[in-house]
């Protein structure tokens, strides 16, 4: 997939483009279900999928008290919509600049100019330019205008609620996962480098790769789940989409660890199954969440922990062969 971090970057005569707008937060099946129309719509008129979206939420800058933390990092987005069968990606920068582009220009110079825009998919609550003032009723009229068809695109249901990133949010913050990847098409995921912690899982004979606090994704509920690492090779390396990547069931945790008091921030934290001496430090690795096995709790002792984390390994073995 092409990606494009601003419109100047676009060549000319690009197009024709079949375009989806959005923030594709999570790149769940809601939006799936956009780009594969737009991929149908494409076909038939001999044009690429081009997606445009920003490098933050919106929000963060208007309205920044109301800005929800992304499900997904913008390196992750763009890995999903290559994924979903998108072309090109154009990822504008969301400035005081952008923000108040009118309607109008903001149609011409980014959807008309650079990308030889044919047809624009966009849902019914769709809002663009200064103020949030262009609306899919503007939008139609500038497309009679400048030659371009307008797909208003309805909401994608599941079990009786509009799919959305919202959802997929509140799901993970309670530690639903499954739940989640029911919404999103997969299982959740998080992506960083493996970096020292305090050792403390070695010492009790379940060694973790600790992700970095700056990890890409959204973090669950506390608790301990079932899932897989998959390893990415060295982080200078990570980017080579050709090098090889190996998966591997794990115990993952995510919290403070409140059985002691020395860890003041919430981490996630991998422990692959029957492998000791794995060394993962410096690596990229993605943990992907499947099934929530408990909550965080503190033990009394370290013996009682033990045994937990020895039953947890248990059920994270049975939920991986279910």
């Amino acid at each position: 997939m092409i990606v494009f971090r601003a419109p100047g970057e676009v060549p000319a005569g690009f197009g024709p483009s079949v375009v989806v707008i959005g923030k594709f937060d999570g790149v769940h099946s809601g939006h799936r279900a956009v780009i594969d129309r737009a991929r149908v719509t494409a076909t038939d008129a001999d044009a690429r999928v081009v997606a445009v979206t920003f490098d933050r939420n919106p929000l963060s800058l208007l309205r920044p008290e109301l800005c929800p933390d992304p499900l997904s990092s913008v390196e992750q987005k763009l890995e999903l919509l290559a994924e979903a069968g998108v072309d090109a990606t154009l990822v504008l920068r969301f400035d005081a600049e952008l923000a108040g582009l009118e309607p109008r220009a903001f149609v011409e110079h980014v959807l008309v100019d650079a990308l030889g825009v044919v047809t624009v998919m966009v849902g019914d609550d769709f809002r663009f330019g200064r103020g949030g003032a262009g609306d899919p009723a503007l939008l139609i009229a500038l497309g009679a205008e400048f030659g371009f068809e307008v797909d208003v695109v309805g909401d994608v249901q599941g079990g009786g609620r509009r799919v959305s990133s919202t959802w997929v949010r509140d799901l993970l913050s309670v530690g639903d996962v499954e739940g989640a990847a029911r919404l999103l098409g997969r299982p959740h995921a998080m992506a960083g480098e493996v970096v020292h912690g305090l050792k403390r899982g070695r010492e009790l004979g379940f060694p973790t790769a600790n992700l970095a606090p700056d990890a890409d994704g959204f973090i669950p509920g506390d608790g301990v789940y079932a899932g897989w690492l998959v390893d990415l090779g060295p982080e200078s390396e990570a980017s080579d989409t050709s090098a090889p990547v190996t998966r591997y069931p794990a115990a993952i945790s995510v919290g403070t660890n409140p059985t002691f008091d020395d860890v003041p921030v919430r981490q996630v934290e991998a422990y692959v199954l029957d492998e000791t001496a794995l060394d993962l430090y410096g690596h990229r690795v993605q943990v992907q969440f499947t099934h929530r096995i408990r909550g965080m709790v503190a033990f009394e002792g370290i013996d009682r922990l033990i045994a937990q984390m020895t039953d947890d390994v248990a059920r994270v073995r049975q939920a991986l062969r279910a």
